[in-house]
């Protein structure tokens, strides 16, 4: 009942902010299928405001990357004290966390399976315990899982699954099921989901 739930919950918000957010060729069918916002059965979309429009792209992003309100807003501040182009920054850090690089990997089939793995202590960043789903990874790190079956399994079942291409910043060893963070990503390698100028510009006012 409860996963249910969880799926129409994100039909509602990819169907809310316009697009597949999560990536699942399945909300792409729902989208073809139901193009309106949930509420909107015939009314078109209207024209929102410029605080509106700045709002749904960070709303894209935060759902994207499935973390909280708090956590995005630690993120834009390090990537603005860090210098440079402010949105590359972000994009880059967002990257980083350890749950999306596992899912990059392609150890795990949804960002939401990756942060499980590692909230429940199934992975080893550098031979230690993660369980910090926020980590950010850093060049050479390497990502292991742990012995025992139940962890084996899942993790051997996700990449068996996944069609996904591996990032050329990452490498993954499948029959070890484990791998390596060979360098930082560029920002031209990060797929573009949302504008991020719109985000830098909602959190600088």
């Amino acid at each position: 009942m409860a996963r249910n739930s969880s799926r129409k919950a994100k039909g509602k918000i990819v169907r809310r902010l316009g697009v597949n957010i999560f990536g699942n060729p399945k909300y792409e069918r729902l989208l073809e299928k139901r193009p309106n916002p949930p509420g909107m059965h015939t009314r078109r979309r209207g024209r929102l405001s410029d605080y509106g429009t700045q709002l749904v792209e960070k709303q894209k992003l935060r759902f994207h990357y499935g973390i909280a309100e708090r956590q995005f807003r630690t993120i834009f501040a390090k990537a603005k004290s860090m210098g440079g182009v402010t949105g590359d920054t972000m994009m880059i850090l967002l990257e980083r966390r350890l749950d999306n690089v596992v899912y990059r990997m392609g150890l795990a089939a949804t960002r939401s399976q990756a942060r499980q793995l590692v909230l429940h202590g199934h992975l080893a960043l550098n031979g230690r315990k993660a369980s910090t789903p926020s980590q950010l990874v850093s060049a050479g790190d390497k990502i292991t899982v742990k012995e025992r079956k139940s962890s084996q399994t899942m993790v051997h079942d996700a990449i068996e699954a996944n069609h996904r291409e591996v990032p050329s910043w990452l490498m993954v060893d499948a029959k070890a099921s484990a791998g390596m963070v060979i360098r930082m990503p560029e920002r031209s390698e990060i797929p573009t989901i949302a504008n991020e100028q719109l985000i830098v510009e909602f959190y600088s006012k």
